[in-house]
């Protein structure tokens, strides 16, 4: 793996990164470590996992403006990079997570904006608006000006090869979904609707994630929020996913929510209209968040667990500043398992925590932990 990747920015700036070269002992070392995560063995009761994305530490982000700025070397870069995503590695392991992420460190901006800047045929757009509160409507967005291609791929082999060298724990890898990616991009002459977009958005992800399957992965988690914020075509959203995941040998998961860039929805937040469409979806697990509104339609719980598919439930509000205690957390829990088996729930936050400051986040994942050691205890005796 010898890729030269650049990142573009919102700005229109492009920041050249190294890439990892991966040797002979790389290879082994990972090769060991991955027959210790393998998802083949009997997940433990009530399992607990993250979304994907993790919160930057205020050193990182000091680091990422000075390499906006030019201001670090490839090497600075690379060292730069390695360390953040041990810090979220180290965070989520003593937490005691069973299921864990790179914590999406190594991708720039919020959620997929990293991924545009490994596009060519895209040409940068202003923000809609600069000023005032925090919004979507500040977000980037892109024009495309031909035919668009991602000549080296997603960047996801490089982040899960090196995330695997580092943890013992089993590793999920997040990637957007084709749907979501397409809302930022300004269809044109050569796409004419976004559903256009998203189509060739579902042949480039799904080349990459037949790439991670060959690099070892077990589990691959889709990010659709777009899902839930457009609902007016769930039909064809599915057959777009499996069209994405056809001939991917992995677990596969879904991440339905409602948008969290700053904290704040984008939708109307139910998931009403997606049912019983979502029960299409060729994915092992789908997750729902619940904790940020109060367990509302907590019933959809059941109609996943019929289908034989693992709920992931969110509950964590990474939304909220309060730190949930333990009991809680149970208490969320016990409300879930009242529509699903034990055997078939994740417990895991709403969404991603690259919103929420890292004392919180740590705070929230510990006392998730420790509330879904109270109810296992409960139903284990030990």
């Amino acid at each position: 793996m010898n890729r030269t990747r650049e990142f573009h920015r919102s700005s229109g700036q492009i920041v050249p990164l190294p890439v990892r070269n991966w040797d002979q002992t790389d290879a082994l070392c990972l090769e060991e470590s991955l027959v210790l995560r393998s998802f083949t063995s009997t997940p433990p009761m009530l399992q607990t996992s993250v979304i994907g994305s993790y919160a930057w530490p205020s050193w990182f982000i000091t680091a990422v403006e000075a390499i906006k700025c030019g201001q670090y070397g490839p090497k600075d870069i690379s060292e730069t990079l390695d360390d953040a995503v041990d810090m979220a590695i180290r965070d989520q392991e003593e937490a005691g997570l069973d299921v864990i992420s790179d914590g999406e460190m190594r991708r720039f901006g919020f959620f997929t904006a990293d991924f545009y800047g490994r596009l060519t045929g895209l040409e940068a757009l202003p923000p809609l608006r600069q000023l005032g509160p925090g919004g979507h409507d500040q977000r980037e967005r892109y024009r495309i000006i031909s035919e668009f291609d991602a000549p080296d791929g997603l960047g996801l082999v490089d982040e899960f090869m090196y995330a695997a060298g580092r943890t013992d724990l089993p590793l999920k890898v997040p990637c957007p979904g084709p749907y979501t990616l397409a809302g930022r991009i300004m269809p044109g002459s050569v796409y004419p609707d976004r559903m256009a977009v998203a189509r060739r958005f579902s042949e480039i992800i799904r080349e990459e994630l037949l790439a991670l399957v060959e690099a070892g992965v077990t589990f691959i988690q889709m990010d659709e929020p777009s899902y839930a914020v457009h609902k007016h075509s769930p039909g064809i959203f599915m057959n777009l996913f499996n069209r994405t995941v056809e001939g991917v040998n992995a677990r596969i998961g879904l991440h339905l929510c409602f948008g969290n860039y700053i904290g704040r929805p984008v939708a109307h937040r139910t998931y009403a209209p997606l049912f019983p469409h979502v029960l299409d979806v060729q994915a092992d697990e789908i997750h729902l968040e619940f904790a940020n509104r109060e367990m509302a339609e907590v019933r959809f719980a059941a109609e996943i667990a019929a289908s034989g598919r693992t709920l992931a439930a969110g509950l964590i509000d990474v939304k909220n500043y309060y730190i949930e205690t333990p009991d809680i957390v149970a208490a969320r829990i016990r409300t879930v398992l009242d529509y699903v088996p034990a055997e078939q729930l994740v417990v895991a936050p709403d969404c991603g925590m690259s919103q929420t400051a890292r004392w919180a986040a740590r705070a929230k994942l510990k006392a998730m932990v420790e509330g879904t050691r109270i109810v296992r205890a409960e139903l284990t005796g030990f």
